[in-house]
């Protein structure tokens, strides 16, 4: 099989490494809108060629779109207007409404098949892929049933060999869950790293004092702003409904402090304790 991969970076070099590490592909070719990205991943080896979008289209068996998210639409447009009935097309991104309605009426629309990998790291460029990566990580499925059978047991298969479970959702219900689990733990850990840094101003050993706790905590503040500013802007509703109920709790938090009520503090951390069971 001939892959072609557009967007180098964190999830598209990790994904060429799974391809290649599980025989799933022979032959990968990159596409990257960065020259100097291109560059490093041929460096890497996680491709075995650059090529231009048309070439890349033109040769693939199997086209992976892992750019960011508001690149994705007009691009899968562009993609679908040209690819035949024996290719397979997918997308990695992290939110998926605007995409699936952008193409929903595109008389290819069959051969895309929506995907989100539920993994990634602080960190970006294709330096950054990593060998099994999404081995034992949950992938969701947007919106299966527009996908034709051939395309989706094709897409099916390959999460399969990568050792990735496949869940399926509507693609309104993954972006609404992917806000929950996801973007909001990005989205506080820039307002955590923010407010620091804004009392390191007055107090120059805050950081000498950091912890691990500190560290893990404001680990994904890390994360690059090309991905995240698409995200949270494409997904604003979703991310404005959590942090409205995050900016909630944290309220009812400071009351109890103001109050001093220890039992009321115990109790909710006791509740906030029972995610052990969600993730133990």
């Amino acid at each position: 099989m001939t892959a072609a991969i557009f967007g180098l970076g964190l999830i598209g070099g990790s994904f060429a490494l799974a391809l290649r590490d599980h025989g799933i592909a022979g032959d990968i070719v990159g596409v990257d809108a960065s020259a100097e990205n291109a560059a490093k991943a041929l460096e890497l080896g996680l491709v075995d060629r650059i090529a231009t979008h048309d070439e890349a289209v033109e040769q693939a068996d199997l086209i992976v779109l892992a750019t960011p998210v508001d690149v994705t639409p007009i691009l899968a447009t562009r993609i679908l207007n040209r690819v035949r009935a024996s290719q397979t097309v997918m997308d990695m991104g992290s939110i998926k409404e605007e995409l699936c309605e952008v193409i929903e009426q595109h008389p290819a629309r069959g051969r895309f098949v929506a995907t989100h990998p539920m993994w990634g790291t602080e960190f970006s460029g294709p330096a950054a892929a990593q060998h099994g990566a999404f081995t034992g990580r949950t992938t969701v499925i947007c919106d299966r049933e527009l996908s034709a059978p051939d395309a989706l047991g094709a897409v099916e298969a390959i999460w399969a060999r990568v050792g990735s479970p496949v869940i399926y959702m509507s693609a309104a219900e993954q972006d609404l869950h992917a806000a929950y689990i996801s973007h909001i733990s990005h989205i506080t850990s820039f307002a955590l790293a923010l407010t620091v840094l804004e009392k390191e101003r007055e107090e120059e050993h805050i950081f000498d004092l950091a912890g691990g706790g500190f560290e893990s905590t404001v680990r994904l503040a890390k994360s690059s702003p090309d991905t995240w500013l698409p995200i949270f802007a494409g997904n604003k509703y979703n991310v404005l409904d959590v942090l409205r109920e995050h900016i909630h709790q944290l309220q009812i938090l400071r009351r109890m402090l103001e109050r001093n009520d220890r039992e009321g503090l115990r109790a909710a951390m006791q509740k906030a304790n029972t995610i052990k069971r969600i993730l133990p």
